[in-house]
């Protein structure tokens, strides 16, 4: 609290001194603006002005489809490769060109095939958000303790019911742990897509740089920061349960 108290007080003393860039917003306006947005969230006076809370929603909308899609795949995917030697020789190339590419990159290539800025957005999602998922998974699987494996196979378990029984419980930490920085990525990712999209949180900022109010910019950071937070809280919650899990058994 002290820190903060420290950051705010430099920031208003700051703005109102002139020393920042000129026309930076004092603290004390940008958290009047920040509580008239959440105050006001869902107001709707045309495509161009509506309340941060829809523009909110639709970010969320897009980040729950393509996340989700990426996760259906990932998992799966991953699960395969670390399992099997072959299907990791295979995929491997394709895992290690495609996962360096920015997602701005898979734009245009995105409203050419899909000529849909929704269609966009969530594709741009999947494609970004893929990669850390099916990494980890592929990696938490490779790297389950043998003596699992040798116990498994000792009891005559069969190969389908060792992976459901053995393989995913113990690579279950490393899943989650992947999810969830590809949730962190997908939130990244959808903001700087959607200034070039239309809607969204992403839109609002560009729309507020262009009205060049920068108070509303600084609040619509602020509460992509805060849901971004409450994201990442929900997987940590996760892996903190799994994790919890592995070590009692």
């Amino acid at each position: 609290m002290l820190s903060l108290v420290i950051f705010l007080s430099f920031w208003e003393l700051g703005a109102n001194a002139k020393i920042f860039a000129k026309g930076m917003p004092s603290a004390s306006v940008t958290l009047k603006e920040f509580c008239w947005w959440v105050t006001h969230p869902f107001f709707d006076n045309g495509p161009n002005d509506k309340g941060i809370g829809w523009n909110l929603l639709i970010s969320l909308r897009r980040v729950a489809i393509g996340y989700t899609m990426a996760s259906i795949i990932a998992v799966p995917l991953g699960i395969m490769i670390g399992i099997s030697k072959i299907a990791s020789k295979a995929f491997n190339p394709y895992v290690q060109l495609l996962k360096p590419v920015s997602p701005l990159a898979w734009l245009p290539l995105g409203l050419y095939i899909f000529r849909d800025s929704e269609k966009t957005g969530v594709f741009i999602i999947l494609i970004s958000s893929i990669w850390p998922t099916l990494v980890n998974t592929a990696f938490g699987v490779a790297n389950v303790s043998s003596d699992y494996l040798d116990v498994s196979k000792t009891l005559g378990a069969s190969k389908l019911r060792t992976i459901f029984k053995v393989i995913i419980p113990a690579a279950l930490p490393n899943i989650i742990s992947g999810l969830r920085i590809s949730m962190g990525i997908s939130w990244l990712v959808i903001v700087a897509v959607e200034m070039l999209l239309g809607t969204g949180l992403g839109y609002f900022i560009w729309n507020e740089w262009n009205n060049l109010y920068i108070p509303n910019i600084i609040v619509a950071i602020l509460i992509i920061g805060i849901v971004g937070l409450i994201l990442d809280q929900i997987f940590a919650y996760l892996e903190k349960l799994v994790s919890f899990g592995k070590e009692s058994s």
